[in-house]
């Protein structure tokens, strides 16, 4: 099984390191969250895919909490769960059985889409305060506001408000 993973990981050309035996740490590069660090364990009866997505919010928890469960439904391999501090990660198993280099492939595409992908709009329900404030202190400072530039919309005390 570790063939499998490595050869899938090497295939899609994916950074990784095995710190123990049976166990990848792989980090996958987005566009919106830079990088999405993921886990892959193999274990007696199943592969474990494990991915932190983010904290647990600030604010605004019950929209951040439907937004997630309402994803959840259309989602393939994973899905979000929550840690015991309530940090949100996304979480799955796979039989060993139906493992192969492809569907390793296919499940890492998965986290990334679904990290990548919804990363902007989790940071918007649960941690629109803080991004507002970071926005002033930088502009205040003199500081780049490029990777601020998906919150515009409704950081920038500038914008046009609809």
């Amino acid at each position: 099984m570790r063939e499998v993973i490595e050869a899938a990981l090497k295939g899609a050309e994916i950074s990784y390191e095995e710190p123990r035996p049976g166990a990848f740490l792989a980090k996958l590069p987005g566009q919106h969250k830079l990088a999405t660090m993921t886990w892959l364990i193999i274990g007696d009866q199943a592969l474990h895919v494990e991915a932190f997505f983010c904290r647990q919010p600030d604010e605004n928890h019950e929209a951040f909490y439907r937004w997630l469960l309402t994803k959840n439904g259309s989602m393939y391999g994973v899905h979000f769960a929550l840690d015991p501090v309530g940090d949100v990660y996304l979480v799955g198993r796979v039989p060993l059985q139906a493992v192969s280099e492809e569907e390793v492939d296919r499940l890492l595409g998965c986290v990334l889409t679904y990290s990548d992908e919804g990363f902007d709009r989790a940071l918007e329900l649960g941690f629109a305060s803080s991004i507002r404030k970071e926005w002033e202190w930088r502009a205040k400072r003199g500081e780049s506001l490029a990777n601020l530039q998906a919150f515009a919309r409704f950081a920038n005390p500038d914008a046009e408000r609809g």
